[in-house]
């Protein structure tokens, strides 16, 4: 049994921001040079790919319920 409803937009937006994190933590650690304009991108393609996640899951699943009768 589930205790919540899967939310796959929200699991991208943790993936990007997470990877992000990855980035900087590589650079303080000296594993790699990363410039500080970076993360701007992206954070924001993750995020603008996330909202698009979650609009296709979102029309997936009002049109699921659509089907099924009351």
């Amino acid at each position: 049994m589930l205790r919540h409803e899967f939310q796959p937009g929200r699991l991208v937006a943790g993936c990007f921001l997470a990877l992000g994190g990855v980035v900087y933590a590589g650079d303080a650690s000296g594993a790699w040079e990363t410039p500080w304009f970076v993360m701007l991108p992206l954070a924001a393609g993750g995020l603008i790919l996330a909202g698009a996640v979650g609009f296709v899951s979102r029309a997936v699943r009002r049109r699921q319920s659509r089907r099924q009768p009351g």
